[in-house]
């Protein structure tokens, strides 16, 4: 399972490359795969160096703050996988 967590676009260069903020680590994609203009302060969904989709901000933050509950919980042990191990986030 691939589990996406959206990245803010915080620089774009001339040749379509992004550099975009995921929960605080900052990395380049590529920006060639989305058919609508994306601008700085946009949401994306990024694979494997390539931005995939455009997501509204809104739908951004409601990710992320899932996100963050999930870490949380299995910092505290509420969630873990199917050996137990819950210190893995």
């Amino acid at each position: 399972m691939c589990l996406s967590i959206p990245s803010k676009v915080i620089e774009i260069d001339e040749n379509n490359y992004a550099t975009v903020d995921t929960m605080g680590v900052k990395r380049k994609v590529t920006l060639d795969l989305i058919s609508e203009p994306v601008n700085i302060g946009d949401y994306v969904l990024i694979h494997v160096g390539f931005a995939m989709n455009k997501i509204s901000k809104e739908h951004a933050e409601d990710s992320i703050a899932a996100y963050n509950e999930i870490a949380e919980a299995m910092r505290e042990g509420e969630i873990s996988d199917e050996e137990g191990n819950s210190n893995y986030v």
